[in-house]
Order: structure tokens, then sequence, then C-alpha cells
């Protein structure tokens, strides 16, 4: 049986949003153990510590090339920057992936939740458009020339129903299943796929500080592999774990009356 080294796979350059910690660096290591030398990786987050430490031990262990960016998403600004800079070291990227996010316990009734809402709609909305857009022109040339090119956006179960004391992180998790949805249509007249991952409960820092229930709840590392497979067949939309993704099916499917009583006495997530 013929098994190919990591180092005759082609080349891969990838770019991830959020690397600092959870998903983003869960996923950042999946792709360092699969391509190894041959990944050419830029992690993208806030905390600049967290990053230059993620990127030596992808380097020690799997010799990954990495490049660390200390952006924020909501600045169009930074992302631009960082944009321009690994296009000129490494060329276009082929996958990009929007992972950045933030959830917070909201209350539409409490004037000084109003910032909450704001920065996670920031975030998790404009977020996205913020790390594509500079990216774009560069991956249709790429795409035309026969390169592989991908937009991942990390969307969430949160965004199918609106959950009690989750408006913000439900709404804007709706609203980016909605704007990857646009975006794919746009996109495939240029050969990009743009993929949709909607996660249900991963155990990161994220969750660690719900209270409540976290059922079919999934570690990181699992989580990223999967995501990649996803990612490498270029789904659509995909739910993982598969046991939310029949969940989140139910969910559409209820109707209002029904959703309203089953979520009425529902635990909240804290308000920070």
């Amino acid at each position: 049986m013929f098994f190919m080294s990591k180092n005759s796979l082609p080349a891969m350059r990838v770019l991830i949003t959020g690397s600092s910690s959870g998903l983003g660096a869960a996923l950042a290591t999946a792709y360092a153990a699969q391509y190894g030398g041959q990944l050419q990786l830029a992690l993208c987050g806030r905390n600049e510590a967290a990053l230059q430490a993620l990127a030596t031990r992808l380097n020690q262990q799997y010799q990954a090339t990495c490049v660390t960016y200390c952006v924020d998403v909501r600045v169009a600004a930074h992302m631009q920057s960082m944009a321009q800079d690994f296009l000129h070291r490494f060329g276009t990227p082929h996958i990009v992936i929007g992972n950045a996010g933030v959830s917070r316990g909201t209350l539409t009734e409490f004037a000084e939740d109003i910032p909450a809402f704001q920065a996670v709609f920031e975030t998790n909305v404009m977020g996205l458009v913020h790390t594509f857009q500079p990216l774009i022109e560069a991956m249709k040339t790429a795409a035309n020339q026969g390169e592989p090119a991908q937009l991942v956006g990390i969307a969430s179960v949160a965004g199918i129903r609106g959950l009690p004391g989750s408006g913000a992180y439900s709404a804007s998790k709706a609203a980016a299943i909605t704007y990857l949805e646009s975006l794919r249509v746009e996109m495939q007249l240029y050969g990009i796929a743009v993929t949709t991952i909607a996660p249900g409960y991963i155990r990161t820092p994220m969750t660690d500080i719900n209270t409540y229930p976290m059922p079919f709840l999934m570690d990181a590392d699992v989580f990223a592999r999967k995501a990649v497979r996803a990612i490498a067949a270029q789904r659509r939309f995909t739910v993982i774990p598969w046991q939310m993704g029949i969940v989140a099916r139910l969910m559409r499917l209820l109707p209002a009356c029904v959703w309203d009583f089953i979520t009425k006495k529902a635990p909240h997530k804290a308000r920070l």
C-alpha cells in the first residue's frame, strides 16, 4: 500500500481568524498536522502572546510556516493591512476561515447591554466581511488560473432559532448564515467555494462559562478534524456534530408557538 508523505502534499496556504484559542487554534493545529512543512499559515487574533505561542508550537511540532497578525476583525483597516502583507509574503491563500466570534448573554430590556449587542454584531457579522473582502479579488484571479480558492465562515446552530438570553448571539449567527449563503451564490460565478460550518456545543473557553447542560458536547480537536474534512469536501453547509444537525433540522420545522413553549423557561447565558 502506498502512503503519501506530508512533504509530497501540495503546498497549502490557509488564513484563520480567531486563532488565539478555541476553535481557531484547533483548526490551525489540524491543518498543521495534515500538511506539516507544506503549510503556510496565517494566525490572526487579538492575543499576540497566544498567537506567538501557537505559531512556535506548530512550527516545532509540524514544521508549519506560520505568520501571526495581532488584529481586530471589527476594524476593516486592520484586515486590509493583514491581507496585503500575507499576499506579499506568500501569495493568495487557498482557504480563508472567518472564525473570530464572541458570545455574550444579552437582554434588550437593559440599556447597558447595547454595547454588547454592538460588539457581537461587529465581530460575528462584519468581522466576516472585513476578513473576506480584501482577499476576494486575488482569489478570483487564483481560481481563474485553476488554484483552489475557498471562503469558510464559522456560524452556529444558535443561528437557526432565537434563544432566550442570547438575542445578540443568535441574531448575529443567523445573519452570518444568511450572509454566507448570499456570498456562496455570488462567488460561484468565479469558481470560489464558500462553506458554512455551524458548530453545536464545542468545548472551548466560550462554552466553559456555561452553567446549563450542553448536549452532544464535543472536544475542539475532534471538531477541527471534522471541519477540515468538510472544508476539503467543499460542503456548502454543515452542522458539527451530526447529532446537532438533526436537532437543527427539527428546530427549523417547529411552529413558533411550540418553540415559544419549549424555550420559555430555558436557561440563559450569563450576562457579563
